[in-house]
């Protein structure tokens, strides 16, 4: 294949017979594609919105007073199925139209055609996906030419489904005491969301016990027998997920699909090393994974379920962060196209095994298994994130542009003594907008209202998240000395040496700073591009992120003299006691009324 020597798979890591998954051959995978309009939400953040997205719904829109509380949140949760495990569709829609059709909730006939409808759409649905992924295994079998290998690491525990195991007994451990205990709530209205809330969350508890064990058997299928082999073209994304290319398209212009994948729960050099089968020639008597039955494993809970939940919390995060535009981070930019082998027959659903090429030349081949299932990527998907990415490039070389032009400016400054940045004009502005956003909704929740509990405590964590942030937005410090940086916070000061400072950006709105391995801190503030170009002004926060970027790359720009105490700001605590305190005191009026209310 056509790709750089230090990303080339050695021939050691390819099974005999092994042959590329080619563009033409990749047509027919992507023609068995569900249609466009179906979507395959990629596992992070957006999975996290659908669900609160469906339990809104299930709490708001599917409580009438005569339709159960349980039924609602069974019909909020088969939207997530369908989104999620379709396969659970095919028993869940015309039972829970069977159990309508014979609970018969009023009013009778809106929900029964309401309910009629929905479970007929989410079976059909359903049915095309499933349907869907038989094509695509079938055309990935085909592409491998019957060729198979056993997986690397074939012989070590699993540690697939240990995550959503915890994940599902805690949401049952928490769901199942609310509903319990619905009856302690005084008004129907609190009653019956305390109930849909809790069978919605036990019922998501239930939903990850399965999705852990459906992972599990595939996972443990892939690696009881010879799989299916293929050569791709593979490229990591900060999302901790694995992009496969077919094996020709060294340009990297069409994903096939997507998978969260982390290294072998042994080292890679092991893995690889470990006794493989050979590789079998087309044969109808080798086995494929999907029809052999999961060898019995244990489930130990060790130190990988730690592992396992660290590594979907950085997917989610990282995730988070795609939310707006960023700029100037190593970890944005695409990995390299590597080479790789592809183990398992690739379908909507399916659990994989990549070994791919080592990132620095004369490294070792990387051997990553399937955190979660493959997501394919339509034609539609793949247009909209090739979209995306443009616009996204294009914001970034224009970020990446004014930053350097700031850099090279503040380069030809002389160094002082001591350089102190603080919050501003922008900084006030913010904390002012959210004050004025937080006024109207507390005052229609504690005064002018009859809001119910749920409201009402959601809207006080707000409020006393607001407590503690204000102060940070409105009185943060800067302070570089020659010794490194000085950052004032809730807690105390922080002091950053200069040798562990890693970058200083504004990414969107946001001013952020890293330093260490994995520290960083963030404000952010209003930002109005055509104004400040139509005015030539520069953000408070890119004069800063320019200045400190200038002091980190050239050691003489930096400040000489030591920093005194009272320049580099107290802790902030101090002011967010009486905010908090305040805040407690106008709740606990709002909640008992007003005097002369």
């Amino acid at each position: 294949m056509n790709t750089h020597a230090g990303q080339t798979l050695p021939a050691t890591a390819i099974p005999d017979g092994c042959l590329p998954w080619s563009t033409e051959d990749t047509r027919r995978w992507t023609r068995a594609l569900p249609p466009g309009w179906i979507p395959v939400p990629r596992v992070g953040l957006r999975v996290l919105k659908l669900v609160l997205a469906v339990g809104v719904l299930a709490a708001l829109g599917l409580t009438t007073d005569g339709l159960p509380p349980y039924l609602a949140a069974w019909a909020g949760l088969q939207l997530v199925w369908l989104q999620l495990r379709p396969e659970l569709v095919r028993v869940s829609a015309p039972l829970l139209a069977l159990v309508t059709v014979v609970l018969r909730p009023a009013p009778v006939v809106p929900v029964l055609a309401g309910a009629l409808v929905l479970n007929a759409a989410c079976l059909a649905v359903a049915a095309l996906r499933l349907r869907a992924r038989e094509r695509q295994r079938e055309a990935a079998l085909a592409a491998s030419g019957g060729v198979s290998a056993l997986p690397p690491g074939a012989d070590l525990l699993l540690g697939r489904g240990r995550f959503l195991f915890v994940l599902g007994m805690t949401l049952i451990a928490a769901g199942v005491p609310v509903a319990a205990t619905a009856g302690v709530w005084d008004d129907a209205e609190g009653r019956r969301a305390a109930m849909v809330a809790g069978c919605f969350v036990a019922g998501l508890g239930v939903t990850a016990l399965l999705s852990g064990v459906l992972g599990r058997r595939r996972a443990a299928a892939l690696r009881a027998a010879p799989a299916p082999v293929l050569r791709v073209l593979m490229r990591e994304t900060r999302h901790g997920d694995a992009k496969v290319y077919a094996a020709d398209d060294i340009g990297g212009l069409r994903p096939l699909f997507t998978v969260g994948v982390t290294p072998q729960d042994t080292p890679p050099a092991e893995n690889l090393a470990a006794p493989q089968a050979a590789p079998h020639a087309p044969t109808h008597n080798t086995p494929h994974p999907q029809n052999s039955a999961p060898s019995p494993t244990t489930d130990p809970m060790t130190d990988a379920m730690a592992e396992a939940v660290a590594d979907v919390l950085t997917d989610v995060v990282m995730d988070a962060a795609d939310l707006g535009p960023v700029s100037g981070r190593d970890d944005d930019r695409p990995g390299p196209l590597r080479e790789a082998v592809l183990y398992g027959a690739p379908h909507d659903g399916a659990e994989v095994v990549l070994v791919g090429a080592p990132s620095e030349p004369g490294g070792a081949p990387v051997a990553q298994r399937s955190t979660g299932p493959v997501r394919p990527l339509s034609e539609g998907a793949v247009r909209r994130r090739l979209e995306r990415e443009k616009r996204t490039a294009a914001r970034t070389a224009a970020e990446d542009e004014l930053h350097l032009g700031l850099v090279e400016t503040a380069l030809r400054a002389k160094p002082v003594p001591v350089r102190r940045w603080r919050a501003g004009a922008v900084d006030r502005l913010a904390g002012l907008l959210m004050v004025v956003g937080a006024v109207p909704l507390c005052w229609d929740t504690f005064v002018d209202g009859d809001t119910g509990l749920w409201k009402r405590i959601l809207v006080l964590l707000f409020g006393l998240f607001g407590a503690f942030r204000l102060p940070v937005k409105l009185c943060w410090r800067l302070t570089a000395d020659r010794t490194g940086l000085w950052l004032n916070g809730l807690r105390g000061t922080t002091h950053i040496p200069w040798d562990d400072v890693r970058s200083v950006r504004r990414e969107s709105l946001e001013l952020k700073l890293r330093w260490g391995g994995d520290e960083a801190w963030t404000v952010s503030a209003p930002r109005w591009a055509w104004f400040q170009r139509a005015r030539g002004l520069t953000h408070p926060y890119d004069a800063l992120a320019a200045e400190v970027t200038a002091m980190r790359t050239d050691p003489a720009l930096r400040p000489t003299g030591d920093s005194e105490e009272r320049d580099r700001g107290r802790p902030l605590w101090p002011l967010a006691v009486p905010l908090v305190l305040a805040w407690l005191t106008a709740v606990l009026a709002g909640w008992t009324g007003f005097p002369g209310r």
